[in-house]
């Protein structure tokens, strides 16, 4: 598989930490608990739902949300956000002891005037309609694919609709970030340079990743195509494989291989969860041309695979 140095690089922790941003619509904001004598100690924590506007988050709260006294008092606060990992994925990454790539951010938590509380709607309501064009007008290739996802734990506009249409009252604010923490899957953290992160760009399939996926991952077909990558690729067999991240330079898989130093017969122990890297042979700017990529890989392994002496497809 031919392509370029730049096709193949990985992306940069800044560019991740703007993607996992621009790929999840819901984080867990933390406020400093508030009386009459001011700020305490202690904290308040509870999910909810955001968009990104300019490389910012804004904030619904629900009226009924403690958040909302919190922040008259101190606006200081922290929203954190993992990558969206559907399906099958949290299973696997249960099973290894994994977490989804997350990021936490300090900043101010800013109540916006009525002006800016309808530019925000105006936004947001952009942000579905934006996603609903690229999904009813792409192509088969695309359609199928997403045609396996779960839609209500993959896509923006099934879980953000609800913030249009009336039936709860929100308070809308605007995150000022302060700092930003990256931690992988590991559990190992770096504080990332906010200049970093303003000068990176957000990664095109940032917003469909989890779509994406988990149309890969829930297709029985598709994911018997990523076994047949790690063949043609990377010179090794898995038992079965899932795809657990997408980027414009390539994809990361999950396939489930031999344990060449297994500690007993136990079967569960015969077989270990590794992760590869695959790089796209030219830059995937939009899901069509993911798609496209996909395909073209598929068949250029499947003649790879057929050359192989004794080996079938």
């Amino acid at each position: 598989m031919k392509g370029s140095k730049s096709a193949s690089a990985v992306l940069t922790i800044a560019e991740k930490c703007k993607s996992i941003l621009a790929s999840n619509w819901e984080g867990k904001l933390t406020t400093i608990k508030a009386d009459a004598k001011g700020s305490k100690g202690d904290v308040h924590s509870s999910k909810v739902k955001y968009i990104v506007k300019k490389g910012k988050p804004y904030v619904w709260v629900p009226e009924n949300d403690p958040h909302n006294v919190n922040t008259v008092i101190d606006e200081r606060g922290s929203l954190a956000v993992t990558s969206p990992f559907p399906g099958p994925l949290a299973r696997i990454l249960k099973s290894m002891k994994r977490s989804p790539s997350r990021i936490a951010l300090t900043g101010d938590v800013v109540p916006l005037n009525e002006e800016k509380v309808q530019l925000a709607l105006e936004s947001l309501e952009e942000a579905v309609i934006s996603e609903h064009k690229a999904i009813s007008g792409s192509t088969y290739a695309v359609s199928g694919l997403i045609s396996s996802a779960s839609l209500k734990s993959t896509s923006h506009i099934e879980n953000l609709k609800g913030l249009l249409d009336g039936s709860q009252s929100y308070s809308i604010y605007k995150f000022d970030i302060r700092s930003c923490t990256f931690v992988d899957g590991h559990g190992n953290a770096k504080e990332i340079d906010l200049e970093n992160i303003q000068a990176s760009k957000t990664d095109p399939l940032a917003r469909y990743a989890a779509m994406l996926i988990d149309g890969v991952n829930q297709s029985e077909s598709r994911r018997r195509a990523l076994v047949l990558f790690c063949m043609a690729y990377l010179n090794t067999r898995p038992r079965d494989a899932y795809m657990l991240s997408i980027d414009r330079n390539g994809f990361d898989i999950l396939g489930i291989v031999p344990n060449p130093s297994p500690h007993s017969t136990n079967n569960s122990e015969q077989f270990l969860w590794k992760e590869f890297r695959l790089p796209f042979p030219e830059s995937a700017c939009d899901m069509e041309k993911f798609c496209h990529l996909l395909v073209n890989m598929e068949e250029e392994a499947i003649k790879k695979v057929s050359s192989y002496s004794g080996i079938g497809v």
